[in-house]
């Protein structure tokens, strides 16, 4: 049995969650969901995967992504919540060696985006906040970290969790990522209406940061679209703004037809970069039209 997620802090919940319900052993299989949906992975009879697009050879599934609906019922549980780990939580209570119900509490605020302005602001003062931010690379070489969290969430309490040396490291840089990031997105964003664009097509790698940041930036947004160069393809994430709810359009729905999927306010699609101009023009004036079908 081989637990299959993607490496994000819901989907680290979800193997500390996972590993301690089915007792199964490290390593984790670390994916990106639009691997999934291109089936560039190899998934196994036995598997479980959480927080991703379902594959029919694996034996239980976990999902909350509203453009990952299943057709019919499989093995596992899906529904449309603020996390798949709260999901895994529910399914597996009984089963678990320790009370996780905090941890579930703040990811499934984290992963729903339902933070104040100071969270957004000074997330060193939030210890979950702060802790997510550090996931900040998809590079597979990152897995030692991931597995790292996951070890330190089925046996430390939060506080120790931020006492440990890799976890004070990697803080201390995402401080200093965070400053990077917000002179980054003042240089490379515009807003057309209330549609903001971040564009960090000309960097490489493109700066990486405090995912919420960009809306106490341009407070008169609704949603922002970034675009960048993700290894040889692009990629275009698109989200709600968590400070001035006014976007009605459902981002998972429309980004399933680009390649991608996601939440209703939030979502993400990677493509071949030839087609990036075309998407991105076609995403935004679907965003100016806010139209909620």
């Amino acid at each position: 049995m081989r637990i299959v997620t993607r490496p994000d802090f819901d989907g680290v919940v979800c193997a500390a969650l996972l590993m301690d319900a089915l007792s199964v052993e490290p390593p984790i299989v670390w994916v990106q969901p639009s691997d999934m949906q291109h089936r560039r992975v190899d998934i196994q009879q036995g598997d479980v995967i959480a927080n991703l697009p379902y594959h029919e050879n694996c034996d239980l599934w976990f999902d909350h992504h509203y453009s990952n609906r299943p057709a019919e019922k499989v093995a596992g549980a899906f529904k449309i919540a603020p996390s798949a780990a709260g999901i895994v939580y529910e399914y597996y209570r009984n089963r678990l060696d320790r009370d996780y119900s905090e941890l579930i509490r703040q990811t499934d605020r984290i992963d729903s985006a339902d933070l104040t302005v100071d969270e957004i602001l000074r997330p060193e003062n939030y210890p979950y906040v702060l802790l997510s931010m550090t996931i900040t690379s998809r590079d597979p070489s990152e897995s030692t970290y991931w597995e790292h969290l996951v070890a330190l969430l089925r046996n430390r309490s939060i506080e120790e969790i931020m006492n440990d040396p890799a976890v004070q490291n990697r803080s201390r840089q995402v401080a200093a990522d965070n400053i990077a990031y917000e002179k980054a997105l003042r240089k490379n964003t515009r807003l057309v209406e209330h549609v903001s664009i971040t564009d960090f097509r000309d960097f490489d790698p493109a700066p990486d940061g405090n995912r919420f940041l960009v809306y106490s930036l341009f407070p008169d947004c609704t949603v922002n679209v970034k675009i960048l160069y993700d290894e040889k393809l692009a990629s275009i994430k698109v989200g709600h703004s968590i400070l001035n709810r006014g976007c009605r359009v459902n981002v998972g729905a429309m980004l399933s037809s680009f390649s991608g999927g996601g939440h209703p306010g939030a979502g993400a699609c990677r493509f071949p970069r030839e087609k990036a101009a075309d998407y991105l023009e076609r995403i935004v004036d679907i965003l100016l039209k806010n139209d909620p079908a």
